[in-house]
């Protein structure tokens, strides 16, 4: 009987070693990926020409020359249009999950159906914002 306990007890110390072992190759993994950030800035920084021109020292945004007033009118449809693009790329990356799912035996009904209500939502939405004039761009 003692030797069994012996045994589970031995046995344990290696489990608990590897998954420490895994953690220190994550470890080990993140600080080589920090050590090659630091060491290609530190490159670039030494290796640059500096060669300061007074265009070079001027604010510089999106190709605009600072010039006039510092106030700028921007149209909202094309936040509304990225609003839309990330709200449909982030719903579509559902469709994977489901996909993988469907193919499973036994999912088949009760995922397709609930496929189609998720897809219902989506289309609810896109018919909103066509109806309220969103998606013309005029």
């Amino acid at each position: 009987m003692p030797e069994a306990t012996t045994v589970r007890a031995a046995s344990s110390v290696p489990l608990a070693a590897d998954y420490f072992h895994a953690y220190t190759l994550v470890g080990l993994a993140a600080a080589v990926g920090v050590v090659f950030v630091a060491v290609a800035f530190g490159a670039g920084r030494l290796l640059r020409p500096v060669v300061p021109t007074p265009e070079k020292l001027l604010t510089y945004e999106c190709g605009v020359d600072p010039v006039g007033e510092s106030w700028a009118h921007t149209q909202v449809r094309y936040y509304v249009y990225a609003f839309l693009y990330v709200i449909f790329a982030v719903d579509s990356i559902f469709l994977f999950p489901w996909a993988t799912v469907f193919a499973a035996p036994g999912f088949g009904a009760a995922t397709l159906v609930e496929m189609f209500i998720f897809l219902g939502f989506l289309a609810v939405g896109l018919l909103y914002a066509w109806k309220k004039g969103v998606l013309e761009w005029t």
